[in-house]
């Protein structure tokens, strides 16, 4: 008997979501956390009718906030703690939290109270729920927290500026650091502890309302991670962090002369030899927490854009094939199902969609990449299908309402007659983006937040190939127009969302 071939568990079923990170929502301290917004934006998406809450990856960030360049593929942020959570069970108090302190030092500082507290308490409960997670997360968690409080005892230098015994691995040296720096490394566990603890209850709290979490894996990992430096031989690096060949992409429609990414480019063929461990590991970490998975790049799965090393921009790359297939393949044999949806906006080749048809992967379709004139552009209404998930706009994008005032991103005349709204404001054209979103045959339609709120371009959250003042964005529900509401309530209902 043949066997079934594998293929994306997504659920076709018609429903429609708000993409916003959490980082996002309002709270009084430095970026939005887990904690009692969340619940009430899981509440808020119920009450409209949307089934879907669309995130950005959750793992630790490095300075520059990007959630794309993280310090591991399987921790998260601590600075997406609750701290209200930890009031909460006592482990923490108001007072603990420095008043008109609002940096990133005010929840470094409360969690090392909170972690303080809750060894000390040594309640039997939590310590066995402890001792659960960290049998459950040893494949990752302990080489994270020696990673984590090494980066602290060096300055906050990368890995490869570390000493060479421990840039190494030396095995004397990292058993003599997990000795004196104890302390630390039992804060990092106790922060990764309260992370999924928190988020498994946000996760059943959305399965209550009937919200499913949609979670997005970056294809490549930060060079300055825990996963790069405890298990090196997976990626094109000598052993002192040195590469002679990084990622990006060719030039786009986001930047002329592509993006020079920097992070370390796979050893395909280690990864081959030992079956795929590593993506598995990191596979299993991401299906804990989300019910959907897109994949960001999916492009590279077929083939990588490899710039040569010493290259400021991505101009001189070229693609190098990987064997996308025979990992997807590997990937469904281990899991059975995987509810996965494939990032494949950009420069696509008839290989990549072979591939994603293959394994029968959801696509993405964004319209304001739609009304450049051309009427076979793939993202007009017209073309899209019921296997494409439809965005307005993404992350990556300008907010709808700051796209529509800059008439050089699009054929105004052309959209006008597409979307019969001549003459139009640019409130007008941001309306009938979302009803053309909602009406989508698309099985999925996706929202950014800042559309849904009527809002510019100084709330964009991110701009491809810059690293300064991106993910910085909140909201208020101040922002909430009745009106707008109301126009998305009846969208729900007439397109049966």
């Amino acid at each position: 008997m043949s066997r079934k071939r594998p293929v994306s568990s997504v659920c076709y079923q018609r429903r429609a979501g708000v993409l916003l990170h959490p980082t996002s929502l309002p709270g009084p301290y430095n970026n939005g956390d887990i904690g009692h917004q969340a619940y009430r934006l899981i509440e808020f998406l119920n009450t409209n009718g949307f089934k879907v809450w669309q995130v950005l990856p959750l793992g630790p960030t490095h300075e520059d906030k990007s959630p794309y360049q993280c310090l591991s593929s399987h921790a998260g942020n601590p600075l997406l703690i609750s701290l209200d959570w930890l009031i909460d069970r006592n482990w923490l108090k108001g007072s603990d939290i420095a008043e008109n302190d609002t940096d990133d030092s005010l929840r470094i500082n409360s969690l090392k109270i909170a972690s303080k507290n809750f060894y000390e308490n040594d309640v039997a409960e939590w310590m066995e729920k402890l001792s659960e997670f960290k049998t459950k997360h040893k494949f990752w968690l302990d080489n994270y927290a020696l990673f984590v409080a090494c980066k602290e005892n060096f300055d906050n230098k990368p890995w490869y500026e570390w000493p060479a015994d421990i840039r190494h691995r030396n095995k004397e040296i990292l058993k003599k650091l997990e000795k004196e720096l104890k302390s630390r490394i039992d804060e990092v566990i106790f922060e990764q502890f309260i992370f999924f603890t928190q988020w498994h209850e946000i996760r059943d709290y959305a399965k209550q309302h009937n919200v499913e979490i949609f979670g997005d894996m970056p294809i490549f990992v930060a060079r300055d991670s825990a996963d790069v430096w405890a298990e090196r031989d997976n990626f094109l690096m000598n052993a002192d962090g040195d590469m002679k060949f990084v990622s990006g992409v060719p030039p786009d429609a986001f930047s002329e002369t592509g993006q020079r990414w920097g992070n370390p480019l796979y050893d395909w063929d280690y990864m081959s030899e030992n079956s795929f461990d590593w993506w598995k590991r990191r596979f299993r970490s991401q299906l804990e927490l989300f019910d959907l998975l897109r994949i960001d790049h999916f492009r590279g799965l077929q083939a990588c854009w490899q710039i040569p090393g010493k290259d400021e921009i991505a101009i001189n790359g070229k693609w190098i094939d990987v064997p996308g297939k025979e990992l997807l393949k590997s990937l469904f044999d281990e899991f059975g199902e995987l509810p996965l949806i494939a990032e494949d906006l950009g420069v696509i080749t008839d290989d990549v969609i072979e591939l994603k048809k293959y394994f029968k992967l959801p696509g993405m379709k964004v319209l304001q990449f739609a009304f450049d004139g051309n009427t076979d552009n793939p993202h007009l209404p017209h073309h899209q299908q019921t296997t494409d998930v439809i965005y307005s706009g993404t992350h990556d994008n300008d907010t709808t309402l700051g796209w529509a005032n800059d008439e050089n991103n699009y054929n105004k005349r052309f959209l006008e007659s597409y979307l019969e709204i001549r003459p139009a404001t640019n409130e007008d054209i941001v309306i009938s983006i979302i009803r053309s979103v909602f009406s989508s045959v698309s099985f999925m339609c996706v929202i950014p937040m800042q559309d849904l709120l009527m809002l510019n371009t100084e709330s964009r959250m991110n701009m491809p190939g810059t690293t300064e003042d991106n993910w910085k964005w909140r909201f208020d529900w101040e922002q909430v127009r009745p009106e707008i509401k109301q126009q998305v309530t009846e969208f729900m209902s007439l397109y049966q969302r």
